[in-house]
Parts: structure tokens; sequence; C-alpha cells
């Protein structure tokens, strides 16, 4: 149970990517109290998780809805965090992400009021977007039984947790490690993810094979 826990865990990790979700976070919410930056952080949390808590219990019967095979799934999942692997190593997942907030800044600074971030951009997609839904399914179309389904679902939470806390010392947190390191972790963070994908895309061909 231990090996299946770290492994969601760090897939997950990887996936929604705390270390990268920070500096975005401590972009889009420079006028805002630390109490708002806080209480934002927490919602953005606390959404996404019941975002991935439904796509985890209810996603393969929208796959059976959908008449979609979970091997197919598991292919066209592998290939998509595939994609978003190479994006993280070579930072076009940081860029966009830069984009997008640089927006939701142009646009709060054409309002007096703090808007509120935690739903979009950080909820979704930043934390539960397209990677981590599908991560999320792939991880419980393997699970076999309850006790592996709740080993999975604590280490989403885990990852939440550590995702919260990323983004409440979001703004300390960048002025110490600053923009190089960040791009060294999400490089690696991106290469990892690569070689997990891959694992999934032949799963999904051993499956279909054999």
């Amino acid at each position: 149970m231990l090996d299946l826990f770290l492994s969601a865990f760090v897939t997950l990790f990887v996936v929604i990517d705390p270390p990268g979700c920070a500096p975005i976070y401590a972009g889009l919410v420079t006028d805002a109290s630390s109490r708002q930056a806080a209480s934002m952080a927490v919602r953005a949390c606390l959404i996404a998780a019941a975002i991935l808590l439904v796509f985890a219990l209810f996603g393969e019967q929208l796959l059976g809805a959908l008449h979609i095979q979970l091997n197919s799934f598991r292919l066209a999942g592998g290939i998509m965090l595939f994609v978003i692997a190479m994006d993280m190593v070579f930072e076009k997942r940081t860029q966009r992400r830069e984009e997008r907030a640089e927006k939701i800044r142009a646009h709060n600074a054409q309002t007096p009021e703090i808007d509120d971030v935690s739903v979009f951009p950080m909820a979704m997609p930043m934390i539960a977007g397209p990677g981590s839904i599908a991560t999320i399914m792939l991880l419980m179309s393997r699970a076999e039984g309850t006790q592996q389904t709740l080993v999975i679902l604590a280490a989403t939470a885990a990852v939440l947790l550590l995702t919260l806390l990323a983004l409440i010392a979001a703004r300390p947190l960048m002025r110490l490690l600053g923009a190089q390191v960040e791009a060294v972790i999400t490089r690696l963070l991106g290469v990892l993810l690569a070689a997990l994908a891959a694992q999934y895309v032949i799963d999904g061909v051993k499956a279909v094979l054999g």
C-alpha cells in the first residue's frame, strides 16, 4: 500500500506542480492582504478537491456512459501527460500560466476591487486541470478494492495540502527561492512526469494487445 501511495502522490504532485503554482499565485494576489490571499488559497484547494473527488469516484461511470474503453483512456491520458511533461521541460507550461496570470492582473488593475482568483484560474485549470483530472481517473482505474481507493484519495489529499501550503507561503517562498530555482524544479518534475506518462501508454498498449 505504501508503494501505491508513493506512486499516486508523486504522479499527482508532478502534474499539479505546487512549486509551479506558487509563483503564479503570488503574482495574482500582489494587491491582496495576507488574510485575503490565504482565504483565496483555501477556497481554491477546496474547490479543486471537490472537482477531483467527483472525477475520482464517478469518472469510470462517465467513460462507460460515453462508451469509452478504459484502455483507450489509459492511452489518451498517457499521451496527454507526456505533452504536459514536454511543456514543463521546455517551460511552455509556465509561460502559458504566466500569460494567463498577466491577463488576470491586467483586469484587476482596471477595477478597484480585488478579484477572487480562487475559482479561476487557480482551482481550475491550474490545480484541477485536464492533466490532474486525467491522472486521478487513471489512478482510480488501477485501484483494486476500497482500500486502494482510499490510499489514492489520501495521496490526493496530501498533494492538495502541500499545494495549499505552497500557495499560502507563495510570496515569501518566491523571495527565498527565486525564479531560477523554480525553473529547475519544474524541469526535473517534467522529466519524471514524462517517464510516468510513458508507463501509462505501455500499460495501455499491453492491455490492448494482450
